[in-house]
């Protein structure tokens, strides 16, 4: 296929990279980066001339809504508009309606896996929008990933997405919590996992992310915390998740109360910058008041 790909950032050059690879022509629209080995155009519409996908990742629903009006009229009728960002529901739903109205199929498609998951092409995709669109773009989601869920109509796949990081930000505080009180009452980590791991308390968090240094497989803890999913990124998923459930009047206090936590460990401790399991350091550092 011939696919524009706009937003080349940690994301989003690795996985216009693995669509290089696998043969597909791919042209590259970034303000800043230009990567290495990817042909780049000038601007989106030059980009998505003749293009049969346009990939978009970028980083929120305002530039979202701006890049779609550049791509919209840009990409031939019948391309499909296939947006990785994640944001807010209606930014999804908005872009998805312009574009259908302009003949296109949209589909919003977040992912799951972090920049190593873009890197080795094991992403998760949780995908919203048509499903002949859905169709189309598989070939492209089985390269850049492992799995890509069909979710339902414009705006499912970033409720989905928006559902399950509110739920790894809760579990992953939790699991820094039971570590730091582990410490606290002179329980060894390795023996905590081991536990916790092999019980009741197993999650992604503790079994494939721990947040405590040499234990468990290979994480970002072993990294000095260097990012594999910003602690910032998390926040600003806790917050899109915050603004859907109060649209839709939902009761999520576990989620706000991660925000809120989030929101302190970014912007007050020191957390911008490092992984978003990077609270275990900062709550074993302090105390119960």
């Amino acid at each position: 296929m011939k696919i524009a790909f706009i937003g080349l950032g940690n994301m989003g050059a690795p996985m216009a990279a693995n669509l290089v690879a696998a043969g597909h022509d791919v042209m590259g629209v970034d303000p800043v980066v230009a990567p290495e080995g990817l042909p780049m155009a000038s601007s989106v519409a030059e980009a998505c001339g003749g293009a049969d996908v346009a990939i978009t990742m970028l980083p929120n629903g305002e530039i979202l809504r701006t890049v779609a009006a550049e791509v919209i009229p840009a990409l031939p009728q019948g391309g499909v508009f296939l947006d990785c960002s994640t944001v807010d529901v209606d930014s999804a739903r908005a872009v998805a309606g312009d574009a259908a109205a302009a003949g296109l199929g949209a589909l919003d498609a977040p992912v799951s896996g972090g920049i190593k998951g873009a890197a080795d092409g094991t992403l998760t995709f949780m995908v919203g929008g048509g499903e002949a669109a859905f169709e189309t773009a598989k070939p492209l989601f089985d390269i850049m990933g492992q799995k890509a869920v069909y979710c339902g109509a414009s705006g499912a796949g970033q409720a989905a997405k928006i559902c399950n990081n509110m739920i790894l930000g809760i579990t992953m505080l939790g699991t820094c919590e039971a570590f730091a009180l582990a410490d606290k009452l002179g329980l060894d980590r390795q023996a905590m996992f081991d536990v916790v791991s092999t019980s009741s308390g197993y999650s992604w968090s503790m079994n494939a992310y721990c947040p405590a240094p040499g234990v468990g497989p290979q994480s970002p803890a072993d990294n000095n915390y260097t990012p594999g999913f910003a602690a910032e990124l998390m926040l600003k998923d806790l917050g899109l998740s915050q603004d859907a459930a109060q649209a839709s009047d939902a009761a999520t206090p576990m989620g706000a109360l991660a925000q809120q936590l989030y929101a302190t460990f970014v912007n007050d401790e020191g957390g911008r910058g490092t992984d978003f399991s990077g609270v275990l350091p900062w709550l074993a550092a302090k105390s119960r008041d």
